[in-house]
């Protein structure tokens, strides 16, 4: 397992063919991707606590080459503000993409609004040859604020003849399939910790079972899915050992990816891939 300078290192090493994409994981949610020359960061969570199972592989400071950087949504473990206000310094060039209502925490922690990229559902970013396009995510119930919009976002990005789904939180909801099926992914990340009354009751907001990203993964059929959430936290865990028997029972056709923290992890671009036809249309863009 890489950690620290090494891990950097092996990220900014890495060379990518048109349509192959890269990632690490580094515990929860949190993702570095890298596609192209383009490094993105997913919900990277790096605050020391003596509750993590996974203690941080990375310093924020250390974070120097980052493009993009998502947040699904404002807990602590998703948009951590010592990581985006470390990663922010870090990485001048980096923009950090959140749905509207966390928009106000980025801008109360002082980040300048020229780098934030605030969206909801049916709002679009394109930059280059990169596309973002959030769906409302039910992190245990699909919340919506009036005047700014949802809360908790999925992120669909397109980039460099890759399709990369982040779930963030979420459980499933009626349309949530028929949404993602507006585009081939290529690269899905879900969460698998589940959700139950007690972990509720004491504020502990809940996700997908393992069934249900199972069946998420077996309807919209990604070329590599990848369980996440149950390693962090040891009162809200699940076993993914649960999830890969029921993907190899039930959607035997599918790739999944169940690892080590830290670790190079390599999809290779699809083959009779059309190169030509873009990611995303007039229809899936939503706006």
């Amino acid at each position: 397992m890489k950690t620290g300078r090494a891990l950097i290192a092996e990220v900014d090493e890495t060379r990518l063919p048109p349509g192959a994409v890269a990632f690490w994981w580094l515990g929860q949610m949190s993702y570095i991707v890298k596609v192209g020359d383009l490094v993105l960061y997913f919900d990277p969570y790096l605050t020391p606590s003596a509750r993590r199972n996974v203690p941080p592989l990375l310093r924020p400071e250390e974070i120097a080459h980052a493009d993009w950087v998502f947040g699904s949504h404002d807990h602590s473990d998703h948009i951590d503000p010592y990581a985006i206000l470390g990663i922010a310094q870090a990485s001048p060039r980096a923009r950090f993409v959140v749905s509207r209502v966390a928009q106000q925490h980025l801008l109360a922690l002082g980040l300048p609004p020229e780098r934030i990229v605030a969206l909801d559902e049916g709002l679009t970013h394109v930059s280059g040859d990169l596309a973002i396009l959030p769906i409302a995510a039910a992190h245990e119930f699909l919340d919506r604020d009036p005047a700014l919009g949802h809360p908790y976002l999925s992120y669909i990005v397109c980039c460099g003849g890759v399709v990369i789904y982040h779930a963030g939180d979420t459980c499933l909801y009626e349309g949530m399939i028929s949404k993602l099926l507006r585009w081939k992914i290529d690269l899905a990340f879900v969460p698998i910790n589940g959700r139950d009354a007690a972990r509720l009751a004491r504020g502990c907001i809940g996700n997908m079972t393992y069934q249900e990203a199972v069946d998420l993964i077996g309807a919209i059929a990604p070329r590599l899915a990848v369980p996440g959430h149950y390693d962090m936290f040891s009162d809200n865990s699940a076993d993914p050992h649960l999830f890969a028997a029921y993907m190899e029972v039930k959607y035997p056709h599918l790739r999944y990816w169940i690892g080590e923290h830290g670790a190079r992890v390599v999809l290779p671009p699809a083959e009779n891939v059309n190169k030509n036809k873009p990611l995303f249309d007039e229809e899936a863009r939503m706006e």
